[in-house]
């Protein structure tokens, strides 16, 4: 079994972050395998490299250690655009540049009915969409103003979807996929930005497949992004992970914990003088 912790350089460690680093850590340990730790860090216009020393700083406190040097995903830039030409020569992408309010407009015409929400927000209505004749290698850069969608229909047809629905493994259940679903509760979800040179989902796939990880173990607010990361395996012809979604720690009024509740921040609970089996406690481990 191989776990992993992945998380972003761009605020302080909170007590959601301690306790999905923890079961995912004790996942692996009790089944004597192997944990990992990958700074996703991506956004370069709000990582920070003190947010990145204060994340090992804050998981050593926590008595976690993992079993080989992180990894950053700014290193390995060379990986997603691999797989992104990948996708793009197999005809599964294609640019975009709509502005959010040319997507707001469309959707919330009087005839289209309220708009539906996917993983991502809004399903976008496909304005940018023509379909490829021919499949050239992607060009070394993207424009300021476009993005790289998914192209969830051809990947449909591509993967026989509408036939075979895909399946998964969630918290022990088999999780089956429709094509229904990709399509109309999923859409054409952005791959990559010039900003990034990538996104979230593609990155977490490539990575996962990289680091050979068996058991993804994280929020359950991601649950609904993990039938993207499936079709993206497909795609790709990389492995899918056992998933394993988590409880959200939330605060008095039931909202979800964010890097900028610094009240409930690892280091405000050490500064105070609590432990880590202080923070076990908290979290309800």
């Amino acid at each position: 079994m191989i776990t992993r912790f992945a998380p972003s350089p761009t605020g302080p460690l909170h007590l959601g972050h301690a306790y999905s680093a923890i079961v995912a850590h004790d996942l692996a340990r009790a089944q004597g395998g192997t944990f990992l730790l990958r700074i996703e860090d991506i956004d370069r216009s709000r990582a920070r490299d003190k947010w990145e020393q204060q994340i090992y700083h804050d998981l050593s406190w926590l008595g976690l250690n993992w079993d080989a040097p992180p990894i950053r995903q700014s290193d390995h830039l060379a990986r997603y655009r691999s797989a992104l030409n990948e996708l793009w020569c197999s005809g599964y992408l294609y640019p975009c540049n709509c502005r959010r309010a040319d997507i707001a407009a469309a959707v919330t015409a009087p005839q289209e009915g309220a708009p539906l929400l996917g993983p991502d927000g809004v399903i976008y209505p496909r304005l940018c969409y023509v379909p490829k004749t021919h499949h050239t290698r992607l060009a070394d850069d993207i424009p300021s103003d476009t993005v790289l969608r998914l192209d969830m229909r051809a990947a449909v047809a591509a993967l026989k979807v509408d036939k075979t629905p895909i399946t998964y493994t969630n918290n022990g259940a088999s999780v089956q996929i429709t094509a229904n679903q990709l399509v109309h509760t999923v859409g054409d979800v952005v791959l990559a930005r010039r900003d990034m040179g990538t996104s979230y989902h593609l990155s977490v796939v490539v990575d996962d497949a990289a680091q050979s990880v068996t058991d993804v173990v994280r929020g359950e607010d991601l649950d609904s992004a993990t039938a993207i990361h499936v079709v993206l395996q497909r795609l790709l012809n990389l492995p899918t992970p056992q998933y394993h979604h988590h409880r959200l720690i939330r605060d008095d009024a039931g909202k979800r914990l964010a890097k900028r509740d610094d009240a409930r921040a690892l280091s405000t609970y050490r500064a105070q003088g609590l432990s880590s089996e202080d923070i076990r406690r908290l979290v309800g481990l």
